[in-house]
């Protein structure tokens, strides 16, 4: 009884970290704050149907390029780009949805 008492203690004070974010490229720190926001919240995007483990991060004025790692502990930022005006991100928006 005082064993399964103390696993409930143990497994209760254990909360799972929000993804380490690497970052690629010189991204703004906005454009991190958004993401890190974006992950925190349990936003996994749409995953890229051509490269495993990639996805798009649909941000308020952003788009995240991102790949995964199987973990979880991590996520590497790849690119980001505005949603409006972009009209290249918009054209293969329309053209190639995410599945």
């Amino acid at each position: 009884m005082l064993f399964a008492a103390n696993k409930d203690a143990t497994q209760m004070g254990i909360e799972k970290q929000p993804p380490l974010i690497e970052d690629l490229r010189n991204h703004t720190s906005e454009q991190l704050a958004e993401l890190r926001l974006l992950l925190n919240a349990g936003f996994t995007g749409r995953p890229d149907v051509r490269r495993p483990g990639f996805y798009e991060i649909d941000g308020v004025g952003h788009v995240y390029y991102v790949f995964r790692y199987p973990t979880g502990a991590k996520v590497l930022l790849v690119a980001a780009w505005q949603k409006e005006s972009d009209p290249v991100a918009e054209m293969v928006a329309y053209s190639c949805p995410a599945a």
